[in-house]
């Protein structure tokens, strides 16, 4: 067996292995972190926002998806990180978060899309005691994959910490 093969079959053991789950990889200011995949609707190019008044610095605006008006943050500024251009790799990662009121979607600006990946329960280890920060409060793990470090974002309590998701999104 090649080693192509023999890597595609351990992908495929491990995707349909209990406890594991597939994460969308992005990256950051040169940090790779992911979300889970059932959370992403979708992913798009940067086309720009409509500013909203008196929203924190990392709330971008919101953009019209389909109908629904979607909350967009920038995950640089929001995690306190220096600025950078949009250029043509930036992307919106669409997520469906939790909210008091039911399902929302937001929209997560990011330097680039990395990977999917499959990520056994195992293999995810607890982050590290950090102090009592909103953004470390955010990292539901770390994992390992490739030699390079992840951080697994918890999405709920990334945007539960970042804006109000009580009010309806739905375009009249």
């Amino acid at each position: 067996m090649s080693q192509a093969a023999a890597t595609a079959e351990s992908t495929a053991t491990q995707a349909n292995a209990p406890g594991s789950s597939q994460y969308v990889t992005f990256v950051c200011a040169g940090v790779e972190y992911g979300v889970e995949i059932l959370r992403v609707q979708e992913i798009k190019g940067w086309d720009g926002v409509t500013r909203v008044p008196y929203t924190p610095p990392y709330v971008l605006g919101v953009m019209n998806l389909r109908g629904v008006i979607v909350p967009v943050i920038d995950l640089r500024a929001r995690f306190g990180l220096e600025s950078k251009p949009f250029d043509s790799s930036t992307v919106v990662i669409v997520v469906r978060v939790d909210a008091a009121v039911g399902e929302k979607t937001v929209g997560i600006v990011v330097d680039a899309v990395s990977e999917v990946y499959n990520v056994a329960a195992d293999a995810v280890k607890p982050t590290p005691d950090l102090g009592a920060g909103a953004d470390a409060a955010c990292v539901s793990g770390l994992t390992s994959v490739d030699d390079k470090m992840v951080m697994l974002l918890d999405m709920n309590r990334l945007v539960a910490s970042s804006i109000d998701l009580s009010a309806s999104q739905a375009v009249d």
